[in-house]
């Protein structure tokens, strides 16, 4: 009687492992999936894919690279609608008067403030077909074997705007407390960014925020605003 209680405490066991492994695998395999870009969430996250480098892309270096120019991005379009500074309209910074996020990242059109991302004929936000194709190419990396670098970086553009969206904006922004860049008086904060290249310059009362002050990232080069 010992012995077979040992063998069905055993048999019993095994399956409970089984059970435990079988439940790891289709967690394993779970396919990362952003939220429809119909929805605010989701186009916040496809905005903020679009403007930052996955690995093997041009101005990749590492994953917490890419998050913080992700952060940084969504930053700057809060600030255009709740930290406009002094002596300063928005409309001079987001060219358009508004307290909605998606009217900021549409301002403009096709080729405005957010290049690709625009309103259609019906007030729909909608980005162009490049940016879709790109996101379906990466999401397809993300779900290729065991979640990795593109799925944690997939993950993280979606929990920002899913947190944006719920409870506003999180975490600390890296130029807040700019006052000075070189010998120029800044307004704090980043209120522009470009692709990093030294011919993209948003021009006007525009600064540009130098390496030495984390100024790069993700590819792009960010800038703050002189002070009036």
């Amino acid at each position: 009687m010992h012995r077979s209680r040992t063998n069905a405490q055993g048999f019993i066991g095994v399956w409970v492992i089984v059970g435990l492994l079988l439940v790891h695998a289709e967690t394993a395999l779970a396919k990362i999936a952003l939220k429809p870009a119909d929805t605010e969430a989701g186009y916040i996250a496809c905005l903020l894919i679009n403007e930052a480098p996955f690995p093997g892309e041009k101005g990749w270096t590492s994953e917490k690279d890419t998050q913080a120019a992700m952060s940084s991005i969504l930053w700057v379009i809060h600030g255009r609608i709740h930290h406009v500074p002094t002596g300063y309209r928005q409309v001079q910074i987001a060219a358009i008067k508004t307290d909605n996020i998606i009217d900021v990242i549409t301002a403009g059109g096709e080729r405005g403030q957010c290049d690709g991302f625009y309103k259609d004929r019906n007030g729909k936000p909608k980005a162009v077909a490049r940016v879709h194709k790109r996101i379906d190419y990466l999401l397809n990396l993300a779900n290729e074997g065991a979640p990795g670098r593109f799925a944690r970086l997939m993950l993280y553009a979606q929990g920002l705007a899913d947190a944006y969206v719920a409870d506003g904006i999180k975490g600390a922004d890296r130029y807040a407390h700019l006052k000075l860049v070189g010998p120029i008086k800044v307004t704090g904060r980043a209120y522009s960014w470009m692709t990093d290249k030294d011919c993209y310059k948003p021009g006007g009362a525009f600064v540009r925020i130098p390496n030495s002050q984390e100024g790069s990232l993700g590819g792009n080069r960010f800038f703050t605003l002189k002070e009036p």
